[in-house]
């Protein structure tokens, strides 16, 4: 429905966006995940028609919106800040908008009644909105952005401002909310958690560019380079060289390697690579060397649950952390064998 295609932005004389480019497809949910300065909100903005790019278009549905005003393009657009209405109720604020579409005031007591009902806020709609809490500000601005009946919504860090509990909770909502209307939206957010739980598909933005698309588990399973595996929180990254293709091995400094999967694209015999070592899918081995090892000496053992986070120093220059489910003693040395499905060859 949606085609954003090589959008270029400056700020302040140097380039945000550098040729960003994606699609949102019918019902879809697409996060854009990135780091803040990424461009993220500047993308949603261009997108709304507030901002205008320096090159590029958007597209819905095959018809370009460059002359299309904010009113009448009906994208729905929920602000990072909620930019709520202090002084009105919160059916007051929800109307707003609605009071823009020359609607009769039937319609518009009905689609306020819809709108607060979809997000468990009809209740509270003579309330004045800074009696609320701030999960319940929260869905008034959803509401209020609901209301319309946007063809397109667009989300800029909703959830940012709660804690980790409530945003766990609203997390869930959301979902059912995105999935149950269908309406296509747009999900921006620095935190892969959120992302994971609510997107179809993934845009990571690093520098103003596109690093990778893909769904959830395609980006988690495979990250397209060490930049995203950092952001998306895996930290036990190698650099190495490809000793050998058929099958692939890779030898680093603290041992030599055999990942599950072959990169796309193949890479040359001794061409320099960046291995990601999962910290799950990982035993206590013996002494004897074989490939999938590391050892090194336990620096600290944290309790987590079910299981416990270890960390291992194999060099003085690359410390690594496992999953295990029991503790080691900080101070002993460890072996510790690795399955080849939890190494990932990087470009």
């Amino acid at each position: 429905m949606l085609e954003v295609g090589d959008i270029y932005k400056n700020y302040a004389g140097k380039p945000l966006l550098q040729g960003v480019s994606f699609g949102v497809g019918e019902g879809e949910t697409v996060c854009l995940l990135g780091p803040s300065g990424s461009g993220k909100s500047t993308l949603l903005r261009i997108i709304a028609g507030l901002e205008l790019p320096e090159a590029g278009k958007i597209l819905w549905d095959g018809k370009d919106m460059a002359s299309i005003p904010v009113h009448r393009r009906n994208f729905g657009l929920m602000f990072q800040d909620y930019a709520l209405l202090p002084h009105r109720s919160v059916a007051e604020n929800v109307a707003f908008g609605l009071r823009m579409q020359a609607l009769t005031r039937a319609e518009i007591q009905a689609r306020v009644a819809e709108s607060l009902e979809k997000v468990h806020m009809a209740a509270f709609a003579p309330r004045r909105v800074t009696d609320l809490s701030g999960g319940e500000q929260q869905r008034v601005a959803l509401a209020r952005a609901l209301a319309p009946r946007p063809r397109l919504l667009m989300l800029d860090e909703p959830l940012g401002a709660l804690d980790r509990t409530l945003r766990e909770q609203l997390i869930e909502e959301l979902h059912r909310l995105l999935q149950t209307t269908g309406i296509p939206a747009i999900y921006v957010t620095h935190d892969q958690e959120e992302a994971f739980a609510l997107a179809d598909r993934l845009v990571m933005l690093h520098d103003g560019r596109v690093e990778q698309v893909g769904s959830p588990a395609e980006v988690y399973g495979r990250p397209a380079s060490a930049w995203a595996a950092r952001f998306l929180g895996f930290n036990n990254l190698i650099a190495g060289s490809v000793a050998a293709l058929d099958p692939l091995r890779v030898n680093t400094a603290i041992g030599t390697f055999q990942p599950a999967e072959m990169p796309i694209p193949i890479p040359a015999l001794g061409s320099p690579v960046t291995l990601l070592i999962r910290p799950t899918g990982v035993k206590l081995a013996g002494n004897d060397h074989q490939v999938n090892q590391v050892s090194g000496v336990v620096e600290d053992a944290l309790f987590q649950g079910d299981r416990f986070r270890i960390g291992l120093g194999c060099t003085l220059a690359v410390s690594l952390q496992f999953y295990l489910p029991e503790p080691l003693i900080p101070g002993q040395n460890a072996v510790l064998v690795i399955e080849a499905s939890s190494i990932v060859c990087l470009e």
